[in-house]
Order: structure tokens, then sequence, then C-alpha cells
């Protein structure tokens, strides 16, 4: 039998929104926020309430040997199509031969969902290629970077039928960053925020409604260093310095290290230099998203940006203890930045 393909979050909630449930699920990866989506439709939605005092187990790794979860899954269900087991924190399962067997042929009336989280099941093991030729296999990967304003774009438009800038949806994953579970919360509460004659989000709406300053921000740090605008870089540094929750080295040198590690790669994008052309190089979402990278290569060489990279590099080994005995964190902020401008 031929494998499937290894399913998307989209097809899988397609396919369960339509009642379409397979015998056996795989949820893995860095990323829990699609796996607990997957999860908890299954489990609010594959039986009906009277049913699942009977049907449903709903049990976490590191307290069930994989021989107790194969049991649960061979019983048959009672008064109900169906029977769900959902295992969470599978990562924490010891032995995973019996799952392997059981998976070979599964119940037909079981929805056995299995949650491996902070990282994904060894793609050597067997049991991936058996679950995927008779059920589902679903990698949940951590949003990059760049990714996460389309993101925010999408769940706005979805979910609360409202727009949102540019500028404010950068803000946004520049605060709170790749947490996808925290960013839908804040975006829950801008969306109860909107009146129904106004569904848009724009950055002062973020700075009210979030705590994020439109003026002094990771975004507007971004932009200063990209147009080399040292004057306001030293103004919004200032503000970070008596706001650290606002911004610090933690949130800010990934963020450095993402925009100078693309634009050493958009120096061997095909020239002449065009906003469509950089874009499509570091696929991007469209050319208005390569605006700074065509900027950052007319101010900084490529000499210049590699040696930024390794000056990123030290400062976030120091900012972690790494040959650095006294330094604060703030201070190697302000040599980074120092050095990114000079």
């Amino acid at each position: 039998m031929a494998e499937k393909k290894i399913a998307t979050y989209d097809s899988i909630m397609r396919d369960l929104r339509e009642g379409r449930y397979a015998p056996v699920y795989i949820l893995m990866g860095e990323e829990s926020y699609y796996i607990d989506k997957i999860s908890s439709f299954i489990e609010a939605n594959a039986l009906a309430p009277e049913e699942r005092d009977f049907n449903q187990s709903v049990v976490f790794g590191s307290d069930v040997q994989a021989n107790q979860i194969v049991d649960m899954a061979r019983r048959y269900p009672m008064m109900a199509e169906r029977q769900v087991v959902i295992v969470k924190e599978a990562q924490n399962i010891k032995n995973w031969e019996r799952l392997e067997r059981y998976v070979e042929k599964p119940m037909q009336t079981t929805v056995l969902v299995i949650c491996h989280k902070n990282g994904s099941i060894d793609g050597r093991k067997k049991i991936l290629a058996k679950a995927a030729a008779v059920g589902v296999v679903f990698e949940s990967k951590k949003k990059r970077d760049y990714e996460l304003p389309a993101f925010i774009e999408n769940y706005l438009k979805v979910n609360g039928r409202a727009t949102i800038d540019n500028k404010a949806a950068q803000m946004i994953a520049d605060h709170i960053g790749s947490d996808l579970s925290r960013i839908t919360g804040e975006l829950d509460k801008l969306i109860l925020s909107l009146t129904d004659n106004d569904r848009r989000v724009t950055p002062e709406i973020v700075e009210a409604r979030i705590g994020v300053s439109k003026d002094f921000n990771a975004f507007e740090l971004r932009s200063a260093i990209v147009n080399r605008d040292v004057m306001k870089a030293n103004r919004i540094l200032y503000y970070f310095n008596g706001n650290p929750k606002s911004g610090n080295a933690y949130m800010l040198v990934p963020m450095l290290f993402s925009y100078f590690q693309n634009l050493l790669i958009a120096y061997y994008a095909p020239r002449p230099y065009t906003e469509d052309g950089v874009a499509r190089w570091l696929d991007l979402r469209g050319g208005w998203a390569a605006k700074d990278y065509i900027t950052g290569m007319r101010n900084y060489t490529g000499v210049k940006v590699m040696q930024i990279i390794s000056k990123i590099r030290e400062t976030d080994a120091k900012s972690k203890g790494l040959d650095n005995p006294n330094t604060p964190v703030g201070e190697l902020l302000r040599e980074l930045i120092f050095f990114i401008l000079h």
C-alpha cells in the first residue's frame, strides 16, 4: 500500500469538520499550537456529549505504558460509532514497539491521537511510515520570524473579520515572538476590542491594547538600523533602557540576526536588484516585504554584513554568560547597535 503524504493543518481540519476521522493521528513537532488545536477539536467533536463517559479516554505519556494505550485502543465502543483515545505528552512514552504493532492494523472504530510535543519522532522509526499508511502524520513546525505577520493577518481575517496593517502586525510579532498560543491570545483580545463599524487594527490600537509603543519598539529599531538612522536608533535604545519589557537583547538579537542573515542572502539574488526579484529570492510574501533588504544593500556592504553577523553571534554568546564576566546585557546590546551603525 502506498504511503500517504504527510498532512497539513488545513487538510486535517477540513476532514475533521466534514466528519472524516482517521483511526490514527500522530501529531508531533516544536509548535504545540497546532497540535493542541487538532487534538482539542477531536476531543470536543468526535463524540456526542452523552457518548464521552464510556468512549473517550485522555491520558498522559508519563502515566501510561505503551501496552496500556494499545489495550484502550483495542476496546470496542459502547453504544457509539467510535471511541477516542488521546495520548498527551506522548514524548514521555518509554516503549514504542507495542504501538508500532498496533498501528499496522488499527481498530477502525477507534480514533487514536498521539500528541508528541517539544520535537518530532525520529524519522527512522517505523511507526511514522505505518501511521502515514493508515492514518495521519502531522509535523507542527515553529513559524519563522518572517512568517508571523502573515499568520497574524490571516488569523484576524478568519476569526475576527478584521484587517491589520503591516507595521501593526510586525509590532505584535516582534513583541511576542513565535509563541502562537500567546499571539492568538492577544489577537483574541484585540478582536473583542474592535467595534462593528471599524474592524481595522492599527499601530495605535496595538499600542493601547497590547502595550507596545508605536514609536519605540523592535519594528522601529529595525527600521532605524536598516536606514542607518543613528539618532532614531539611539532614542529607541534610550527608551528601552527605561522600559526593558518593550525591548531587550533576548528579543532584539534574534530579530537582528534574522534580518542580516537574509540581507547576506539577498546579495546573491539575480541582478538587477528589484523588490519582486529579491522577494522571490528570499521567499517573502511580496515586493513590499523586500524594501528593507533593497535599502539595506544600499547602506551596508557585503563585508560589513558578515562582520555584523559575527558580532551578533558574539553578543548572543556573551548575553548567555559565555566569556562575559560582568558586562550587563543592556550594555552588550548598545555595543552591538553602535558596531552595526558605525
